[in-house]
């Protein structure tokens, strides 16, 4: 499939052809129920390092976030959604194949994330969720940060993209020789202290980006990408360089929330959130398009005021606690996902390729593990969710297994605090998520027959992964 899409790109308008011709056979075969084979529009927004309690509506006191708390209320609120790793590029690796990143090689020990001198990225043996997509009709366009390799043959518009715009990687590397040292950058940031570059397609366009006005112009690409495919079935992928420090916001939003540039951070997002969905509803697409809102990881901690919270959930960024790995989750699909939910049970950020490609009506690929499932039963208020377990890795580590409501941690770490060692837990911390969500009571002692359970998962699945050599590794040149 990969080989096929890079060879020949198909054009916007071979692929309308292709979908008229796929509509003209459906008319041809009968009956208007059969006429058009053609599935939801997608449209992933995926924020960056937002975290569990940052929204208003998972009950966050200042800031404010009414276009998102109105999209969680006219779809549903997930309140036990993970990503698949705890920090930027495994867990977008994750949710574009809807794979664990062990099973890529997009996840490493030592270099957590890819970096501007790294020179691997996604390998193009994998099936990433636009490849999949655009092979139903699709048009396909990625809005924002990617940090899954900045070389060309890594970069969206290779791996199934028809276009792209943002930067290839985190909005704080690159720094300039005449940044402030350490964290002093952060605190009253400019965009010229960091080099990164913002691209269309495989070009670089403008270098250092103007990062105080990259939110608003993601938001009018997607809405422009948007418009100009509302007559046929589209996926965007909309993945914020934001709330990442450093922190940067337009003017308009500059004092505007009273959690301080965070939170007018936070409010632009939640405000280019409105204008999509306004825009869908102007167009009279909205009943044809499911829209998922997520994050990447959990809350920077480390960076005080200029980074998020995790609510009531314990720890963020960089570990496997749940502050690190379970994040906000709403979908929104106005006539299909019934409004007023608050889903309890469990999914994660590979669910939604599983889950988007069914839609689309495409099978998972069958050569490969499909680490995601289809949970559009659960969104649709149908039938329960189909996952009952989350592995927590933190790099090529299983560190955690959680079934049901129960959560073993066999390794723990600390992460950003510069003493962050490993600790073996023998016998493991066990946690009932339902009764403790803030994982402060141990009770291994009252549940061995759980930890037992627990471990053996653990152990099946590892025998089931294949070493795959790690692709943030591998030295750039």
């Amino acid at each position: 499939m990969r080989v096929l899409s890079d060879l020949h790109p198909p054009t916007r308008l071979a692929r309308g052809w292709c979908f008229a011709l796929t509509v003209l056979c459906g008319l041809a075969s009968g009956g208007s129920e059969h006429a058009i084979a053609r599935g939801p529009n997608v449209i992933v927004i995926f924020a960056d390092d937002l975290g569990y309690g940052d929204l208003g509506c998972y009950g966050h006191p200042t800031i404010r976030t009414p276009q998102l708390d109105r999209m969680a209320a006219e779809g549903i609120r997930l309140t036990q959604f993970y990503s698949a790793a705890s920090v930027c590029t495994p867990s977008r690796a994750a949710l574009l194949t809807g794979r664990l990143p062990i099973r890529s090689g997009m996840c490493s020990d030592r270099r957590r994330v890819l970096f501007p001198d790294s020179g691997g990225g996604m390998p193009a043996s994998e099936i990433t969720f636009a490849e999949a997509l655009r092979g139903l009709g699709y048009a396909t366009a990625c809005v924002g940060k990617w940090h899954l390799g900045h070389l060309p043959p890594f970069l969206p518009t290779r791996n199934g993209f028809d276009e792209y715009f943002g930067i290839p990687y985190s909005n704080d590397m690159d720094r300039s020789k005449d940044a402030p040292a350490g964290k002093n950058a952060f605190w009253q940031p400019e965009s010229r202290y960091f080099n990164v570059p913002l691209m269309r397609d495989d070009r670089i366009i403008e270098r250092p980006a103007n990062q105080t006005t990259i939110t608003r112009r993601y938001t009018e690409e997607a809405i422009r990408f948007i418009r100009e495919n509302r007559e046929q079935p589209f996926f965007l992928y909309l993945p914020h360089s934001l709330p990442h420090v450093p922190l940067f916001r337009s003017p308009e939003f500059v004092g505007r929330s009273p959690r301080g540039i965070y939170g007018d951070v936070v409010e632009e997002i939640d405000h280019g959130v409105g204008q999509i969905l306004d825009t869908l509803r102007e167009l009279k697409i909205d009943q044809q398009t499911i829209v998922w809102f997520t994050s990447d990881n959990g809350p920077w901690l480390t960076y005080d005021s200029h980074g998020g919270s995790a609510g009531l959930l314990r720890e963020g960024k960089g570990t496997t606690w749940e502050g690190g790995m379970r994040v906000p989750g709403i979908a929104w699909w106005p006539g299909t996902i019934p409004a007023g939910q608050t889903g309890t049970q469990l999914a994660t950020t590979m669910d939604i390729y599983a889950t988007s490609i069914r839609l689309a009506g495409g099978e998972l690929p069958t050569d490969r593990t499909i680490d995601g499932y289809d949970v559009s039963e659960m969104l649709k208020a149908v039938g329960p969710s189909p996952r009952d377990e989350v592995l927590y890795y933190r790099g090529t580590r299983l560190m955690a297994v959680r079934k049901g409501p129960w959560k073993a941690h066999f390794i723990t770490q600390d992460a950003y605090t510069g003493a962050d060692r490993p600790t073996a837990h023998d016998p493991p911390l066990l946690f009932n998520l339902d009764v403790d969500p803030s994982e402060k009571w141990d009770v291994s002692k009252q549940y061995p027959d759980v930890i037992e359970r627990l471990r053996a998962a653990g152990e099946t699945h590892q025998a089931g992964v294949e070493t795959v050599p790690s692709q943030l590794e591998i030295p750039l040149g």
